[in-house]
């Protein structure tokens, strides 16, 4: 009974701290008792406030996308913010027994600004909005400044020093703390309409395409170490993808001699290549495994598309809807194939989750990210990913050797995230036991 009492207490306080904040923030009279300042009544106050910000943030969005965690630590950030300013004016009012009373009025009309953020923000004329929003920045200010007085009093000079200090605290909140979002916006479906397969033209095309394609592929010479391409590139949604394989397969016909050896697959562009459908890859893998010499030749599969937690890759090609490639069904291709000596590269958010379904003593698996963590470089616009920029068109063009290109791509990535501000993506390589020898050899020619 006594907790519930305790309970009880903390939620009435918690009541008039918002109540109190309410009368703050809409200017009408409010006295220092009005709040309830014990830390635990603080600590009750922010954990309300964080719960209306995520609100705020999902509805921005629609109660779509997701989670982002690094954007709760800049909303902590104004926290220690706050309660800074409340040390502050505590020791500038000589009353260190206020600091919690301080930090309370700070925080309690943070709710209630922040829905009217929120209501702002659906203002139609540009113009008006910027107006709003200095507006909105010069009521945080003056009611930051009203919580001050009336926890502090009208003295002098303290008056004019916790007047310097809010507003010292105010262009710091808005102009320097990182504003980080909480939820991240889903990513657009599509950048624009295309040619598609509703086509007749172009849906008959396909068939000529994949086998024009399977068609060129020609034989391994016995004896002699050479290197096949397939890429694959199943998300037509968004230019960069296609982009990006244009590029790796013309890299390895000139530098790595794939010309006659090499296939592309590619959702985006129906008219002028085979779409990257899992039935394409594993007719393209059955080819290759049928016209190299398996003791000797490699396989470089390159695999680039948006990946879920769940370790697929995304697939778009309207109207089709094309089956999402897994690690599992992907070993499962490979193996049907054939093909002993490979390189994987799999550039996608969670990549890292093909590592293990594809590792053995004869691959390399090379993944963008580790198995929970994201990639980037996949917006609209760009020719290339992060990790395809800097594996495939830095790396590579210094460099022969597979791995070694790794760990040239690997260093730069983590530079540039850093300087970013992102979140680690952490590239993985896993480099079977027996391949090594094999790979310096095919290096070597």
């Amino acid at each position: 009974m006594a907790d519930r009492g305790q309970l009880a207490a903390h939620a009435v306080a918690l009541g008039r701290n918002l109540a109190a904040g309410l009368r703050l923030a809409l200017f009408f009279p409010v006295r220092a008792e009005a709040f309830r300042a014990t830390p635990a009544d603080y600590a009750l106050l922010v954990l309300l406030n964080l719960g209306v910000w995520l609100a705020a943030a999902a509805a921005r969005l629609g109660f779509e996308g997701e989670f982002n965690p690094g954007g709760v630590g800049a909303y902590l950030g104004g926290v220690a913010l706050v309660l800074g300013t409340a040390l502050v004016l505590a020791y500038i009012y000589g009353e260190a027994e206020r600091l919690v009373l301080f930090a309370v009025a700070l925080a309690a009309s943070d709710a209630f600004f922040e829905l009217v953020a929120l209501g702002l923000e659906r203002i139609p004329s540009p113009l008006a909005m910027q107006v709003s929003y200095y507006g909105f920045l010069a009521w945080n200010w003056i009611v930051a400044i009203r919580a001050a007085i009336v926890c502090g009093g009208t003295a002098r000079p303290e008056i004019y020093r916790g007047i310097a200090a809010v507003t010292a605290a105010t262009a710091l909140a808005f102009y320097i703390l990182p504003r980080g979002e909480p939820w991240l916006a889903p990513e657009a479906e599509e950048e624009e309409a295309g040619p598609t397969l509703a086509d007749e033209r172009l849906f008959h095309l396909q068939g000529e395409l994949i086998e024009r394609g399977l068609a060129a592929i020609q034989p391994g010479e016995p004896g002699v170490t050479e290197l096949y391409f397939v890429g694959f590139a199943p998300d037509g949604s968004q230019g960069v993808f296609l982009n990006e394989m244009r590029f790796v397969k013309r890299l390895f016909d000139e530098r790595f001699r794939t010309a006659g050896r090499s296939l592309a697959l590619a959702s985006g562009a129906p008219d002028q290549v085979p779409i990257a459908s899992v039935t394409n890859l594993g007719r393209a893998l059955e080819r290759v495994g049928e016209a190299m010499n398996p003791d000797e030749d490699f396989l470089f599969l390159y695999l680039s598309a948006h990946g879920d937690r769940a370790h697929r890759l995304s697939a778009w090609q309207p109207p089709l809807e094309l089956a999402q490639l897994t690690p599992t069904s992907l070993a499962r291709l490979l193996q049907d194939s054939g093909v002993k000596w490979r390189v994987i590269v799999v550039s996608a958010c969670y990549s890292g989750g093909f590592v293990e379904p594809l590792r053995d003593d004869n691959t390399v698996v090379i993944t963008a990210a580790a198995a929970d963590r994201t990639s980037f470089g996949c917006e609209a616009g760009r020719d290339f990913t992060y990790f395809g920029e800097a594996y495939f068109r830095d790396a590579l063009a210094r460099s022969r050797s597979f791995i070694d290109a790794f760990e040239a791509a690997r260093q730069s990535i983590e530079v540039r995230e850093r300087a970013e501000g992102l979140t680690p993506s952490l590239p993985q390589i896993w480099v079977g036991p027996a391949i090594g020898a094999k790979l310096k050899e095919l290096a070597d020619r």
